[in-house]
Order: C-alpha cells, then sequence, then structure tokens
C-alpha cells in the first residue's frame, strides 16, 4: 500500500514580484516531490518559475529528470508532451531552448525549471519525470502523479520609467526597465518623443542586462539628451517589445526647469494725470512670483502676484497713478523672486508736464 505523507514549506520564487509561495510536499514509494500549493499566475512574454524540490530514498541515485506539459484529464503525460529533456531533439518544438532548470546539479534535490516567453497557450498542468539507478544499478524512473499548474494571462505588466529632475541647459536621462526579471529572448526597447503634439523622433536604444540572483535579470535602456525649455510638457513614451509581437508601454510628461527674460512693456512718456500701464511677462517653470516696485523715492511693492498652477506665458499689468510733477525720473521694476540669479527689468517713466518728449 502506498503511504502518502503531506508536510507545507514556506519558499521565496516569485522572480518577478519576490513574493512568498507555499509548497506541499507529497511523498510516494520513496519519492518525494514539493510543488507550489496553488496555481502559479504568470503573463505573457514574460517567465514563469516552476518551484521544485525532491528527495529519494538512499537505495536510488537520481541522473536526470524529465518535465511533461499535457492536459490535466491525463493520468500520465506521454513522449509528445516533453518541454524538457537531456535530450533536446526529444522536446516539442515550440518549448525547445524556453525551458531550463534552475539549478542543474542533482545532488541540491532542486528540481524547479523556468520557462521564458511565456504565451497564454503555456497554462496547463506540469509533469516531473526523475530517471536513475536503483540499487542494483538498473536504470528505473518515476513520474509524480502530483502536479503543478500554471495560469498565464495577457501582459498587463508597464515598463517602469525613471525620470530625474530636468533643468534647462543640462543633460537629462531617462531609464526605462522591462517588467519581468527573465533570462530568455531579450525585449526590445523603443523610445518615442513627442512635442507639442508631435512626434519628434523614434529610437530604439540597445539594452543594458544586470543580473541579480540565479536565473533572473534586470533589463533597461538609457535615454540621453539635452533639457531645453521647449522640452516642458514632451510626452516620452517607453514601448518594451517581447517575442510573439507582445508589447507594453509606459508614457511620462517632462518637466523642465526654466526661466525666460522677464518683458515689461507699456507707454513710457505721459500727461499729469494720465495713467501708466505698464505690463510684465515671463514665461518659466515652476510657476514664478512675480512683484512690482517703485523707486528711487520709495521700496514698496505696489503688486505680488501668486501664479499657481501656471504654465506658459504670464503676463501681469499694473497701472500706476502719476498725480504730480517733481521733475524725477521713475524707475518701476517687475522682478521674479523664486530664481535665482534674478532676472531684473525695468523702465524709466518720465512724467511730462508740456507733452514733450
Amino acid at each position: 500500500m502506498a503511504v502518502l505523507t503531506w508536510i507545507i514549506l514556506l519558499v521565496l520564487v516569485n522572480t518577478d514580484t519576490g513574493s512568498s509561495v507555499m509548497l506541499r510536499k507529497r511523498c510516494m514509494l520513496g519519492f518525494c516531490v514539493s510543488f507550489p500549493e496553488e496555481e502559479i499566475k504568470a503573463e505573457a512574454g514574460l517567465c514563469v518559475v516552476i518551484p521544485c524540490s525532491f528527495s529519494t530514498s538512499s537505495s536510488f541515485t537520481p541522473q536526470n529528470m524529465v518535465w511533461f506539459k499535457c492536459d490535466a484529464s491525463k493520468s500520465k503525460c506521454a513522449e509528445s508532451d516533453i518541454i524538457f529533456h537531456p535530450n533536446r531533439r526529444k522536446v516539442q518544438d515550440g518549448f525547445r531552448e524556453r525551458v531550463s532548470l534552475l539549478e542543474p546539479d542533482l545532488s541540491l534535490e532542486n528540481c524547479s525549471i523556468i520557462v521564458n516567453d511565456l504565451t497564454e497557450s503555456d497554462t496547463g498542468s506540469y509533469q516531473l519525470r526523475l530517471n536513475g539507478l536503483n540499487y542494483y544499478g538498473n536504470q528505473e524512473g518515476f513520474t509524480f502523479p502530483v502536479r503543478a499548474f500554471v495560469s498565464a494571462k495577457a501582459l498587463s505588466q508597464k515598463p517602469t520609467v525613471t525620470v530625474p529632475p530636468l533643468t534647462e541647459g543640462q543633460q537629462g536621462s531617462l531609464t526605462c526597465t522591462a517588467p519581468g526579471l527573465c533570462s530568455g529572448s531579450g525585449p526590445k526597447i523603443t523610445w518615442t518623443w513627442t512635442e507639442g503634439g508631435k512626434e519628434e523622433f523614434r529610437f530604439t536604444e540597445s539594452i543594458s542586462v544586470e543580473k541579480m540572483t540565479e536565473g533572473t535579470w534586470k533589463m533597461s535602456s538609457t535615454l540621453t539628451f539635452n533639457s531645453l525649455a521647449e522640452s516642458h510638457d514632451a510626452n516620452v513614451t517607453c514601448a518594451v517589445r517581447y517575442r510573439n509581437n507582445i508589447t507594453t508601454l509606459e508614457t511620462v510628461t517632462l518637466n523642465v526647469t526654466y526661466v525666460k527674460e522677464i518683458k515689461v512693456s507699456g507707454a513710457l512718456i505721459i500727461r499729469e494725470g494720465e495713467t501708466l500701464n505698464l505690463t510684465c511677462s515671463l514665461d518659466s517653470f515652476p510657476p514664478s512670483v512675480l512683484t512690482w516696485t517703485k523707486s528711487p523715492e520709495t521700496t514698496e511693492t505696489f503688486l505680488q502676484i501668486n501664479s499657481n498652477d501656471f504654465c506658459g506665458s504670464n503676463n501681469n499689468s499694473r497701472s500706476f497713478q502719476l498725480e504730480r510733477w517733481d521733475g524725477k525720473f521713475f524707475s518701476f521694476k517687475c522682478k521674479n523672486r523664486r530664481f535665482r540669479p534674478i532676472h531684473l527689468y525695468s523702465k524709466a517713466s518720465q512724467y511730462d508736464p508740456d507733452g514733450k518728449s
């Protein structure tokens, strides 16, 4: 009579999220295997790790392992269902070069596999067979009846685009990291720059690969450019395309810190009793704080404007009533206090009682 034993273990196996998965151990006739207790969820274009560990009696020496994928209704998968085998010619065409062992040393009793370049058709049940030598030195194999189940859905994860602070006149860079930590076919990363509603360029960049842990890699691309005021509010899209034309993308809007020269306009010669109208214009990001002052007789601030939620041209007008003539020249100044150095623009307004210039 077969004796079954159940043991609960906890291991970290999810290469994309680092989350823990509960494994359940089942033993039969001296052969034990641990598989995830629940269905393993994965996404097309990425990879999936099927965590697995095994043990055997001391009278059995493992030599190799074979993995199958077949319909759950089958009690035992057939030779035509092989997805991993020491002899690659026995592997199904659709799985060849896509499945590998996380640990090839069988003495470590690790039977975990990674399946790369997933498609939704990879959903199904996966079965393991151990081949080796028995106590008498004869070839023997054992196929575990318990299986692992994988559910591969459409890709929903998006790339991660890192945007540092950008300042006009300085070099800027964006980094796009592809979702997943797979070791299979490297994706293609394409950058698209849209400015003023018009696509400026499309560029496919080479990929930087960084090894994280055994069997897991981080793949990213960096776009370097000169930050311009005109690039403020530009949309930059990173598109990641995997095998089988599975694509995901992320778009970011650039915020470039800049400030243009302050401009003050208006009539400079007026008559007694007339109103002096001056307009101060400033284009900047983030929004500026503008103040008006009159000199030399006073440093009083006539008007302060907080241009919150401002983006683009900012026009601030101010009217000054000159009531008497004392032969002096007045200088009205519009200042931007947010930025350093302060950009200062001043014009002299002369009161002319005779209307002469």
